[in-house]
């Protein structure tokens, strides 16, 4: 036992002295960020419902710690936001409940604070604008801008083609608005998102296309 101890003492110390701090380091605001992504998009892809709500909530714990440990870390804001926004979709999609809708805003805006080119908020933030009524903060032009700043930033963005899909369908120009859905569902197919696959066939059933 005492011979194990030492060992135990040994490689502990030279981890110190090579790294200059523990083996056992906590992990990062980043680090727990990355993973609360990664429980956002897994939960996304999976079947079964409540398999996807305990991933979102996983996801969102993780989140919650990154943004205590570092408020200025952009992933972690946006990784509340993603997991928090996958929950409240969970049963279909819904505005009945403004405060937590403000919540979830407020945490995009954070990450556009911190990061203002991040294309993944902005698409989301695009989308909120283009869809949203005025009372609850839409504005569709600004909207529109967003997301035509993500199809620079991103040309493999399906969320923003999606959204000014829907912009051009409420101007009624049909034509522009089924060229962005249909280009959507191919970028989804070739990235195999099953989910954006699955949105963007909703919208283009919502143009009058069976995909």
């Amino acid at each position: 036992m005492r011979q194990r101890l030492l060992v135990r003492a040994t490689l502990l110390g030279v981890c110190l002295l090579l790294l200059g701090r523990p083996c056992f380091a906590e992990p990062t605001a980043a680090d727990l960020a990355t993973q609360a992504i990664s429980e956002c998009e897994k939960g996304r892809l999976l079947p079964d419902r409540d398999e996807r709500a305990a991933s979102f909530a996983r996801g969102e714990k993780l989140a919650l710690h990154a943004v205590a440990l570092d408020d200025t870390c952009a992933d972690a804001h946006f990784a509340v936001f993603c997991n928090r926004g996958e929950t409240m979709r969970l049963d279909g999609e819904s505005i009945t409940d403004v405060l937590a809708l403000r919540g979830l805003l407020a945490e995009l805006d954070r990450t556009l604070e911190l990061r203002p080119d991040d294309s993944r908020a902005l698409a989301a933030k695009g989308t909120f604008l283009v869809r949203l009524p005025r009372l609850l903060g839409g504005d569709v032009e600004r909207g529109e801008q967003m997301l035509r700043r993500v199809l620079v930033l991103d040309p493999e963005t399906v969320t923003a083609r999606l959204g000014l899909a829907r912009v051009c369908s409420y101007r009624g120009q049909r034509d522009e608005a089924l060229q962005y859905a249909t280009r959507a569902l191919e970028v989804a197919k070739e990235l195999g998102r099953a989910d954006k696959v699955a949105e963007a066939q909703a919208m283009l059933a919502e143009l009058g296309v069976k995909r």
